[in-house]
């Protein structure tokens, strides 16, 4: 367990792939974590305007539909 004095947030991002010229983000979710241990979660899903690759959805689960 983290002994925490102030909130702490992490952040992590789903993509279309690992190229950072031509892949999109599809995905970012923030979970921030309190000193006594609530934490608060966001999620927002992020139309990529490029298909998704079936390896992509693969990893993360994240399809066009």
């Amino acid at each position: 367990m983290l002994d925490l004095k102030r909130p702490i947030a992490f952040i992590d991002l789903e993509t279309t792939g690992i190229n950072l010229s031509t892949d999109r983000i599809v995905e970012i979710a923030i979970v921030k974590v309190s000193p006594d241990g609530s934490r608060q979660v966001k999620r927002k899903l992020i139309n990529p305007q490029m298909p998704i690759p079936k390896g992509s959805t693969d990893i993360h689960g994240i399809t066009d539909e």
